[in-house]
């Protein structure tokens, strides 16, 4: 189910429906609003399936991509396949991420959070520090 905060701000996009996919970098689940998915899947498709490491980049990042509602509780269903490579459990985490969310097993994303290689003001710095477009963010 999803958080009623989270619902509130996604209603604009909720009649439109979802992607659900696995993360490329974590295990967790990805959830993205149709018109994300479909920006993405554009970009996707203008590799050339013929080069042999991007025909397997696409195979890997759409394996087990589920499209999704959300029903009128607010609740999505997780297919098993997904669940599975996710190991959710019984508690879960959704994680805003910019322009998706990811739903995490609890234990998980604790531990990801807590195994941090870099101290996140280090990471903070590296990733935004030389950030032209930062608009004075601090």
């Amino acid at each position: 189910m999803l958080p009623q905060a989270f619902k509130k701000q996604l209603a604009p996009v909720l009649q439109d429906g979802f992607v659900l996919k696995r993360a490329v970098f974590q295990k967790c689940l990805e959830l993205y609003p149709i018109s994300q998915w479909n920006a993405l899947s554009q970009k996707v498709n203008k590799l050339n399936r013929f080069n042999k490491k991007n025909d397997e980049f696409i195979r890997r990042f759409n394996a087990g991509v589920k499209p999704v509602e959300v029903d009128a509780s607010g609740r999505i269903l997780v297919a098993k396949d997904l669940a599975g490579f996710a190991t959710l459990k019984k508690e879960i985490v959704v994680n805003a991420a910019i322009n998706i969310l990811e739903i995490w097993d609890k234990e998980l994303y604790e531990q990801a959070i807590d195994e941090a290689v870099l101290d996140f003001a280090d990471l903070a710095e590296e990733v935004m520090g030389d950030n032209e477009d930062a608009d004075g963010i601090s």
